[in-house]
This record gives structure tokens, C-alpha cells and sequence, in this order.
């Protein structure tokens, strides 16, 4: 992940650069996936204990042996580049945010009104462009116009030539990863094999292409990405070759985790916590703005179908009194935390360039 060095230390006054804050790196659990991807017996059983044990204590992992081709990785290191420097400004806003949450949104746009993790006094300074699933276009939501089923506005291929086309490969190398590791979910919550097949018939899928723009110095509740919990069910981020990303522990330190070449953090989202009761952790982590070079980042999430319903787990149920959670569908979850989240909510939303 690279470290913030000793040049870093400026000051401006008596205030010191917030990377400097907290410099402490630790290992995050890591699983190795290989006698699942291998198609052994037995295999989501036995990467069970270990999974479980992540899962309670901390909420982040790292996979290996997960099956994703390097060279897939690479090349999307290489299209977060080009979506975010090729294009002009103009041309970003043709495919500016949507409605339904897809397409390119600006830097400033960001601010956690609802986090209780850390206090949020500026807008992030993080740019994005979204992606996510496709429905096709008789699909009743569709027609409806119900929010998040609209289409994904791609930048057009004269001006990024393959964009699309391995943007969709990367994407669906994930999402067949997350899909392969239902059993293992379903093995460390002690559910009967094929628990969460069908609430992933239709998942809902997106990809958040991200740059940090490179800052000279931090100040504090400066963010390049505000301390959140995702969202959804499961998230997938091959480590950026910038530091940036700090994990909070149980007892309330964030720390710069320490990935194995190769290997791809996965994290829980809410949706999955509530699911469970807290019992696994979605948790909070943030982006701090990189010194030396932009950061780049396609953290891709991997979810439930939209109209999929959490109520607490049999297995997660507590001995007394009622569950922490009343049941709630993704969509209205994921619709809450949107409007709580981006400063663009009604503003883009309401533009004529929307579908």
C-alpha cells in the first residue's frame, strides 16, 4: 500500500498533517480461496472458521487464490486512469450522474450527514464515475422509472475506445467471484446450503471508478473519502497503489491495513450486518487524500437483488428480545443512504441531462 513519508510532516502553524495522525499498519486476516476456486469438497466448510472469525472481529479480509486475472486487474487500473484524465470536463458532464446514482460525479459532491464514526466538516475531495447493473428495457421497474433500474451513461466509444467493453469484463469477473462465494457466507452464519440463492437472482451490482487528487497537505476532517460503512452485502477492492485507505478496530483506532500482493480486500456491508444482527461488522473506513500522486480506486459491490428483503437470520436471532432491525429491502436501505450521502441527490437529479 506504500507509506506516507517523514517529508510529509509540514505544518501550518501548530496544526500537523492529518496523514500523520496514525501511523499504524497492521496485517488484515487473509483467506485463501484456492480449494474453493478449485472446486474441492468440502471447501466453503473449511474456509468457514476462518471466514466466521474476519467477519466478527474485524469486517475487512483479503482473498488470494480468488481466480481474478491479474492482467484484468491491471487493466483497470488503466481505465480508472483513462475515464478520469481523458476526458474533459464537458465531456464528463454528458455523462454526469443520474438519478438512479450512475455516471460521473464531481469532486466536493460528497458529505456523510449521518455517519457517527467521525466528524464531517468539509466535502470530500474524491471524483467519481459509476457503474452499475443494466436492466433490460422492459423490465417493469424500468418502465415504471422506478430509481436505480435506469441505464448506465457510458462515455462514448470514439472517446474512449474499449472503455466499456472492459469495464463490463471486470465487472462481471467480480461478480461471478462474489456469486461463487454464497456457500461460504451461508457455511460461517450456520445456514442450510443455498440460503442466499435467491436473493441473488437479479444482484445489483455497481462499480465506483474513483481518483483522489494528490494534496500537499491534510488538514483535519479533511477527506479524500469521509468515514462511511458500505452499503450493501459485499465489497471487493483490489488495494490502489497509493495509501490512502484506514480501517477502524473494535476499539476505535484506524490503522493503514497491510495487503499481500495479489490479494483483493473484501469488507461487509450494512445490508449484510443487519442481516445478521451485527454479528458481522460493516466497518467504518476512509479515504485520506494521497501526497505524492493521484490515487485511483474501483471498489466494485457486489449485492442482493434491489427488492430483496433483510430480516434477521435464524441463525443470528438473539436469545432475547427482539432483533436489532426491523426487515427492510435493499432498495429503501440503499435510497436512504444515498440521500444522506451526496450533496448532488436532488441538484443532478433534477438536471434535464438526466434519463
Amino acid at each position: 500500500m506504500g507509506d506516507i513519508g517523514e517529508s510529509t510532516a509540514l505544518k501550518t502553524g501548530s496544526e500537523s498533517d492529518a496523514r500523520l495522525a496514525n501511523t499504524d499498519h497492521r496485517e488484515i486476516p487473509v483467506v485463501d480461496l484456492g480449494p474453493l476456486i478449485r472446486g474441492e469438497d468440502g471447501a466453503a466448510q473449511k474456509i468457514a472458521p476462518a471466514w466466521r472469525h474476519a467477519c466478527e472481529n474485524l469486517g475487512f479480509l483479503c482473498i488470494v487464490n480468488h481466480g481474478v486475472n491479474a492482467d484484468l486487474i491491471e487493466d483497470m487500473e488503466r481505465q480508472s486512469r483513462r475515464v478520469h484524465n481523458d476526458l474533459s470536463v464537458d465531456q464528463k458532464m454528458l455523462v454526469r450522474v443520474t438519478k438512479d446514482q450512475k455516471g460521473f460525479i464531481p469532486s466536493k459532491a460528497t458529505i456523510l450527514t449521518h455517519s457517527s464514526y467521525h466528524s464531517h466538516t468539509k466535502l470530500d475531495s474524491v471524483e467519481c464515475y459509476v457503474v452499475a447493473t443494466d436492466f433490460p428495457k422492459d423490465h417493469l421497474e424500468v418502465v415504471k422509472g422506478t430509481q436505480f433500474y435506469g441505464p448506465t451513461p457510458w462515455p462514448a466509444e470514439t472517446e474512449l475506445p474499449g472503455f466499456k467493453d472492459s469495464v463490463t469484463r471486470y465487472m462481471s469477473a467480480i461478480e461471478s467471484l462474489g456469486l461463487s462465494l454464497l456457500p461460504v457466507w451461508e457455511a460461517s452464519l450456520n445456514l442450510a446450503p443455498g440460503f442466499f440463492k435467491p436473493f441473488f437472482q437479479t444482484p445489483y451490482c455497481y462499480l465506483r471508478i474513483a481518483k483522489y487528487p494528490k494534496v500537499d497537505f491534510v488538514q483535519n476532517n479533511e477527506f479524500g473519502l469521509g468515514a462511511h460503512a458500505d452499503t450493501g452485502f459485499m465489497t471487493f477492492l483490489p488495494p490502489a497503489l497509493e495509501p490512502g485507505l484506514q480501517i477502524l478496530d473494535k476499539e476505535r483506532n484506524w490503522f493503514w491495513p497491510v495487503v499481500p500482493k495479489g490479494a483483493i480486500i473484501v469488507n461487509i456491508g450494512q445490508f449484510l450486518a443487519r442481516w445478521t444482527n451485527d454479528s458481522f461488522r460493516a466497518t467504518p473506513h476512509r479515504v485520506l487524500p494521497p501526497k505524492n500522486n493521484d490515487r485511483f480506486s474501483f471498489a466494485c459491490f457486489i449485492n442482493t437483488n434491489l427488492d430483496a428483503v433483510s430480516e434477521c437470520l435464524p441463525s443470528c436471532r438473539p436469545s432475547e428480545g427482539p432483533p436489532k432491525y426491523e426487515a427492510q429491502s435493499y432498495w429503501s436501505f440503499f435510497e436512504w443512504y444515498m440521500k444522506r450521502t451526496y450533496v448532488h441527490y436532488e441538484d443532478f437529479t433534477n438536471s434535464k441531462t438526466q434519463t
